[in-house]
């Protein structure tokens, strides 16, 4: 007896195994040559990428699954490094710090992580929230709630008064004296203690305001907020935990302590000057440009009473000139890291900033390599993801047409799977 129930044991294990899936895909874009294959079959169990074959197979197995993607393009899920799932812009968006629990700012953030997925980004990098963003990566791994793949700085870091301090704006009987425990850094040993209270939080990354921001209530959106010790304590603390560090930074002068402090990506860069583009080569450090924030800021800046007046003038100065910076910094040589800032605009939106790039003088094919192999290199993932290639997870996404010839068919992703799992056709 105990012989039979062994052996339909094996017979039920091998029939679950042996189900796959077959995507029969027009077009396929190997992301690591930059080349584009034509009638593909990809063959995935389970999870994970099983092979790619030529032509379109067909499978003997009734139960497996075929999809006929003839007429698409055919890619590696998406990854975009610079988002903040936990919110999204809106003319009440500063009201609701004081208004929104925990509780409330949790389900708004599965509606965003849910349409972020069906845009194609499989895998995002969080660059600040309130901590829900560390709940909302556990609820997403376990199955729980639809996503993408998060990794998370928790809580950004400030110094008083600088851009991710929570108190700005606040009045001053409420405002209070936030320190490490809440991400506001003043001096080294703070420095390390934020970054240790991270980790305990759960972080996966750490993420730095080097300079001012054009959305926190407060004067500057570009002075320098950290000294450069400060952000040397903040790298050296965050390689103990494996983190690396992303900074915030407008500013030349924030940019330059930045990378001299041991970041490895600096988002925006607005006023980045060539010394710092140079600077940024020699130390390997990475631009994620957010093209699409800046353009929108500056959109909504125009609109009476969108945004605090204290905003205004920065969003109308700062927002402009990313798309500008961002080519030159790209002909330059430094390298490219695809990152959007959604939240900052409405998310689902994502894709707009390929065409942003594209505008700037970054070749098409390129940009899709900075949002797949690139994205996954700095997330020490690039054995698992950014290419279609066997044994990797089985992220996968479509489009309707060639984004080689019309960029803008990266807005409107018509296929999505995560992890080998449909969840858009």
């Amino acid at each position: 007896m105990k012989i039979l129930l062994r052996i339909l044991v094996l017979l039920c294990s091998i029939s679950l195994t042996a189900q796959n899936t077959y995507l029969h895909c027009g077009k396929l874009i190997d992301t690591k040559s930059g080349k584009i294959l034509k009638e593909k079959t990809i063959i995935i169990t389970g999870s994970k990428i099983k092979s790619i074959e030529n032509g379109y197979l067909d499978s003997t197995n009734s139960e497996d699954v075929m999809v006929d993607l003839k007429s698409k393009t055919v890619m590696p899920g998406l990854i975009d490094m610079h988002v903040h799932i936990e919110g999204e812009t809106n003319p009440k968006s500063y009201l609701e710090d004081y208004t929104l629990n925990d509780a409330d700012i949790a389900y708004n953030s599965v509606n965003y992580a849910n349409i972020t997925l069906m845009s194609g980004f499989t895998t995002v990098r969080d660059l600040g929230g309130s901590g829900v963003n560390v709940s909302l990566r556990n609820a997403i791994n376990a199955g729980k709630i639809t996503g993408p793949r998060i990794f998370t700085a928790e809580k950004a870091l400030a110094t008083t008064g600088g851009h991710a301090d929570p108190t700005n704006g606040a009045k001053k009987s409420i405002m209070g004296n936030p320190g490490p425990k809440e991400g506001v850094v003043n001096g080294v040993e703070d420095a390390k203690k934020a970054v240790r209270q991270r980790y305990k939080n759960g972080a996966d990354l750490i993420k730095i305001t080097a300079t001012g921001g054009v959305l926190s209530v407060a004067k500057s959106g570009q002075n320098p907020q950290f000294s450069v010790e400060e952000i040397k304590a903040i790298c050296e603390t965050a390689d103990d935990y494996g983190f690396h560090v992303a900074a915030h930074a407008h500013g030349d002068e924030g940019m330059q302590r930045a990378i001299l402090g041991g970041v490895k990506t600096i988002e925006h860069g607005t006023l980045m000057s060539e010394e710092t583009m140079a600077l940024m080569k020699k130390h390997d450090v990475y631009l994620v440009p957010t093209i699409t924030a800046g353009k929108f800021v500056s959109e909504k800046a125009k609109i009476d009473g969108y945004y605090p007046e204290i905003i205004v003038p920065k969003a109308l100065n700062i927002g402009p000139k990313i798309q500008d910076m961002f080519g030159r910094a790209y002909k330059a040589g430094v390298g490219i890291a695809f990152g959007t800032d959604a939240a900052v605009f409405y998310h689902g939106d994502n894709g707009k900033e390929f065409g942003y790039m594209v505008e700037a003088g970054m070749p098409e094919m390129e940009t899709l390599q900075s949002a797949t192999i690139t994205n996954a290199m700095l997330l020490k993932m690039e054995n698992e993801i950014g290419q279609i290639k066997p044994n990797y997870i089985a992220d996968i996404i479509a489009v309707d047409e060639d984004p080689t010839k019309n960029i803008s068919t990266m807005e409107n992703v018509t296929f999505v799977m995560k992890e080998g799992v449909i969840y858009k056709q």
